[in-house]
């Protein structure tokens, strides 16, 4: 069973799931030559879901792996005659083929996003179920997303060691005959309403949904919607109207930003004819609204200055995996307590128990499909795959605020010469804003826009004085037509500027490490101590924050690998005081500010921080 913080799948919870991470047989395939189970011999025990390249997996092989195989037994489960038992895959990285009790179940391919198969068969059988993984992941392939993971076999510059196979949590869960099967909310501020698309399995007539959504818990709970609808062909599509305080401040009490994190509570209970309930999940709700106007960045429609940091996902003990759900909490409570109000997930799909944490505490996210390193029409269909798949799962999600398809022209590299390239960037784009046209995208991150809502601009940059008269003291088309960050223009020819928003999307990378790391240590510029470090971050930030731009965010969040330009240490331990780091990132606080943060220390006393250094940075702002 899961804590309701640590269930795997946040916005579609019911009771009854049951982890299967712990231990399993492992056998390395280096050069992927079994096809079938029975060929594979088992000599080795690893620690799901930790990649075998990691230390936390018990494994630690951090060389080519083309394949690697999963063998776990689980015990007999007593399913009814018409109850449905299915597997649940977070992440298996990257062509993944499940057999159970010998039979085929599917195969999956995607390193970074969820599949499920349905075993109910297995379940019945009154035997113990064997369920036998085998994930393919050619360590040498760029044309499929990668994001960070290196295809030389020594991690160099900024690219980290590999993860291969399984690396998310897996499950099993318990289904009734009918259940709910697919749920999203979409937020309408300007309509005061929710849009609510449910899809249901299972096909018995006249099944009724019951819709309750409240905030607040206890004697101060307030109902704003008991509803019941019928399901007509396995769907429902509503519009939840909610009743309207016709005041700003009444208003403000359901709005979710970072500075007041409200989530409303939903619960669905799925009824047969006769009015019993057959499925009961419970969900929730971030009613707010993201947008662009003329240079700005809109939230619930007032513009909202972004403080982002660049934060890789890595943890040096486990990889792309968190060493235990805690440390997602943990990493978004350091990420408030430095300042930031955001956080840019760089060349990853994040773990959705981060994007919980996110969603409950307060910061807005930028998720960013990760990276193929070649271009051809077969990396092309894997990044839309992978990239749909990522956007279904993470939709529901209020703190995703900005989607992020290309990165620096990674995987499209002759931009301004290659129509071709140029056309799969803005199919990417305009495939997004159909998807989902509630939010802003970023077409190409970095430099070289061809289609965009926000300009990103990649300017490391060191000399903090250089950096302001760059962007304070040029035109906009000077800056958008004669500069050249990372030797790249930062729109391309014919490329519309409508007056989008810039934002500072990288900049600083300012390497600190203690001398005796010094040699294995990369950044973009380096500091020869700590108290050196403060000075350049202190001096850079109070430049960029008067900067005409709609946001900033700075490399990065923690040391990650051989590279050294976080402002905490790999382990997370700040590397000048967390106070300091969160007065430069923000500036000099109004009262205002001063009174939101008190509001935020209360909203967080759900639980004790996890994390000591962000208890006392929250205590001490």
């Amino acid at each position: 069973m899961f804590a309701t913080d640590d269930y795997p799948r946040p916005l579609l919870r019911r009771d009854g799931a049951t982890s299967l991470d712990g231990e399993w047989q492992f056998a390395l395939d280096p050069e992927a030559k079994w096809a079938t189970p029975a060929e594979v011999v088992w000599e080795r025990r690893i620690r799901v879901p930790f990649a075998p390249e990691t230390p936390l997996s018990g494994i630690g092989e951090t060389g080519f792996l083309r394949a690697c195989w999963y063998r776990r037994l689980v015990d007999p489960v007593d399913l009814a005659e018409r109850e449905r038992l299915l597997l649940h895959f977070g992440a298996v990285d990257e062509v993944a083929t499940v057999w159970v009790n010998g039979e085929l179940a599917g195969t999956h391919a995607g390193g970074y996003t969820p599949f499920s198969f349905d075993i109910s068969a297995a379940g019945r059988a009154g035997e113990p179920v064997e369920i036998i993984v085998r994930a393919e992941d050619d360590p040498r392939e760029l044309a499929k997303p990668r994001g960070k993971q290196d295809w030389r076999r020594q991690p160099h510059s900024i690219w980290y060691p590999r993860t291969t196979g399984i690396w998310q949590t897996v499950w099993l869960e318990r289904l009734p005959p009918v259940w709910i099967e697919s749920l999203l909310w979409t937020p309408d501020v300007a309509g005061w309403q929710i849009g609510l698309e449910v899809r249901t399995s299972g096909h018995p007539p006249d099944l009724q949904l019951e819709v309750h959504l409240s905030v607040g818990t206890g004697p101060d709970q307030r109902i704003l919607a008991r509803d019941t609808y019928s399901v007509i062909d396995r769907e429902v599509r509503r519009v939840i109207q909610l009743p309207d305080p016709g005041i700003d401040d009444a208003r403000k009490d359901l709005l979710w930003s970072p500075e007041s994190p409200i989530l409303i509570q939903a619960r669905l209970r799925l009824r047969d004819g006769g009015g019993a309930v057959i499925d009961d999940v419970r969900s929730y709700i971030g009613l707010r609204s993201v947008a662009v106007d003329g240079d700005r960045f809109m939230l619930n429609g007032r513009p909202f200055p972004l403080r982002l940091v660049l934060d890789q996902g890595y943890w040096p003990e486990s990889g792309l995996t968190a060493p235990e759900p805690a440390a997602l909490r943990r990493d978004i409570e350091l990420t408030l307590a430095m300042g930031f109000n955001g956080a840019r997930k760089h060349q990853k799909i994040e773990d959705p128990r981060y994007l919980y944490w996110a969603d409950r505490l307060g910061l807005l996210v930028w998720e960013e499909l990760p990276s193929a390193y070649r271009f051809s029409r077969e990396a092309i269909l894997r990044l839309t795959h992978t990239w749909t798949e990522a956007m279904r799962r993470d939709l529901g999600h209020p703190c995703v605020v900005t989607w992020v398809p290309f990165n620096e022209s990674w995987g499209v590299p002759d931009l301004p010469l290659d129509p071709a390239q140029r056309d799969a960037v803005r199919a990417l784009y305009r495939l997004t804003k159909a998807l989902d046209p509630s939010r802003p995208v970023i077409d190409n991150d970095g430099w070289e826009s061809v289609e965009t809502d926000l300009i990103g601009i990649h300017d490391y940059d060191h000399d903090a004085d250089r950096l302001g008269d760059r962007y304070a003291s040029q035109s906009r088309d000077d800056v958008l037509l004669q500069e050249r960050p990372g030797h790249r223009r930062l729109r391309l020819a014919g490329a519309v500027d409508a007056g989008q928003p810039w934002v500072l999307s990288e900049f600083g990378g300012i390497a600190y490490t203690p001398p005796e790391e010094r040699e294995r240590s990369w950044g973009y510029d380096r500091a020869e101590s700590a108290a050196d470090f403060q000075a350049r971050y202190e001096r850079l930030l109070a430049v960029v924050r008067g900067l005409p731009f709609a946001g900033f965010c700075y490399t990065q969040f923690a040391d990650t690998y051989q590279e050294k330009n976080g402002l905490l240490y790999d382990d997370r331990a700040p590397k000048f005081p967390l106070a300091a780091i969160a007065h430069a990132t923000r500036g000099p606080r109004t009262p205002r500010e001063i009174e939101l943060a008190r509001r935020r220390r209360q909203a967080m006393s759900d639980g004790e921080p996890s994390d000591p250094a962000a208890a006392r940075a929250s205590q001490d702002s």
